[in-house]
């Protein structure tokens, strides 16, 4: 199956982001997994918030290809517990999580429900 492209929203410089509600965890998330393009992964943030019954993991996949030379140390799992508000995620080495094509893949525990935010942090310049 293919994976569901969820897109980010933008922190501006010098500025503000309202928080953003996110996308809804859903068993088409959990079954296919999450696609992120045209990341930065330096630059990206997840904010993951747990509505099921127990703590859930969410699974951040090593990268594949050349420029993922540090994927040998695995993906990175951060269990979410269950309605204590968000957790945070990130931001990423790119040699160890970026996929080709600047994606970034996430993957949710069978039965996790709740939400999915990415927030791309600005350059400061």
């Amino acid at each position: 199956m293919a994976r569901t492209a969820v897109s980010y929203s933008p922190l501006v410089p010098n500025s503000h982001l309202s928080n953003p509600p996110g996308t809804t965890i859903d068993s088409t998330l959990v079954t296919n997994g999450v696609v992120i393009n045209g990341v930065d992964p330096e630059r990206t943030v997840l904010r993951v918030n747990n509505t099921a019954a127990g703590a859930k993991n969410v699974t951040v996949k090593t990268g594949a290809g050349s420029q993922s030379w540090m994927a040998g140390q695995g993906d990175l799992v951060q269990s979410v517990a269950a309605n204590t508000g968000s957790e945070f995620l990130g931001p990423f080495t790119s040699a160890r999580f970026q996929q080709r094509g600047s994606k970034l893949y996430v993957d949710f525990e069978s039965g996790f429900t709740g939400t999915i935010a990415v927030i791309k942090l600005p350059k400061a310049y």
